[in-house]
């Protein structure tokens, strides 16, 4: 049976949004908001950057993630100096997670078949990736529910 965000992730890839961009929309849902911008940004990034030989949109999304809530929006703003550590942590953990696929390309993770996202894989993918972002955010004294502006 499925989560609530596993049904939120079949109808995200039922409308066609990307891994990189229902990483974005997670986030954002889970702040209550919506910036259809920032998700049409996001399919910048989708299958490794158009050709699948970048890197997989869970891991672009997901920094894209920890950026919208611990970097610089406004003039007058810095990023949150845990950023950097926050990423290197979701990166580490991301090449982890993917190591039985062969790397973090989503070449890699999709074995050669660009184009088509693999339903167990990346479904999976982006259901952990979002639980450990919340967890890294959590563990730098974010709240997942809470915007920058209230951090």
């Amino acid at each position: 049976m499925l989560d609530d965000n596993g049904l939120r992730l079949m109808e995200l890839a039922g409308r066609k949004y990307c891994c990189t961009q229902m990483m974005v929309i997670l986030a954002l849902d889970e702040l209550g908001r919506e910036n259809p911008d920032l998700v049409r940004a996001a399919s910048g990034l989708c299958m490794g950057l158009g050709d699948c030989a970048g890197p997989c949109g869970v891991l672009t999304g997901g920094a894209l993630v920890l950026g919208l809530y611990a970097g610089r929006g406004l003039d007058d703003e810095a990023p949150l100096d845990a950023l950097p550590l926050m990423l290197e942590t979701y990166r580490d953990w991301f090449a982890e997670t993917t190591r039985p696929y062969g790397g973090t390309t989503c070449g890699d993770i999709l074995e050669g078949g660009c184009g088509k996202p693999h339903k167990e894989r990346c479904g999976g993918l982006v259901a952990s990736a979002g639980e450990r972002l919340r967890e890294i955010l959590v563990e730098n004294g974010l709240d997942p529910a809470a915007g920058r502006e209230e951090a």
